[in-house]
């Protein structure tokens, strides 16, 4: 079975969808309790309540900006998957920074390329989403990277295999 980069796309897509918001739930709350340890039960409860809505905007968000960048064409993509997840991190720092707690401490190299990033919630990898993302995200960049070499051997850019 031939793998298109249309079909990998939408695997991907419905892969981030299926694990965004509990993803982003799990920051707010794993980051809390790093940060100022186990709240008390009433303010566990907001928490979850405003982490909950937060990560359903986050993952509207999320399903909105993949679903815009990954239709356009490979050449008219300027944004990858794992960036746009990266950007769904202001969600739960919102929730975050109205809980009141405080920043994490970032090396000087993550805090220079992601200064928005205080809590360091940004994914570097799929599996720090979620592991079920590995397989289709790696597909995903294989598919596309077939897509634009076999696009640039079309052009002469590249040599015929």
């Amino acid at each position: 079975m031939s793998v298109t980069l249309e079909s990998a796309t939408a695997e991907l897509i419905t892969a981030i969808d299926a694990a965004t918001h509990e993803w982003l739930v799990r920051c707010v709350m794993k980051t809390y309790v790093q940060q100022l340890g186990t709240p008390r039960l009433d303010v566990e409860e907001k928490l979850l309540m405003a982490a909950q809505s937060s990560a359903e905007q986050g993952r509207a968000y999320v399903a909105s900006a993949l679903s815009s960048e990954l239709n356009k064409d490979v050449d008219e993509q300027r944004v990858n998957p794992l960036q746009v997840l990266r950007n769904a991190v202001a969600f739960p720092t919102r929730v975050l920074q109205d809980f009141g707690v405080p920043a994490v401490i970032r090396d000087e190299m993550d805090a220079r390329m992601m200064p928005d990033d205080v809590y360091g919630l940004s994914p570097a990898h799929w599996s720090d989403v979620q592991e079920s993302l590995v397989e289709p995200g790696i597909i995903w960049g294989a598919a596309k990277a077939h897509k634009v070499l076999q696009r640039r051997r079309e052009e002469g850019k590249l040599d015929k295999p």
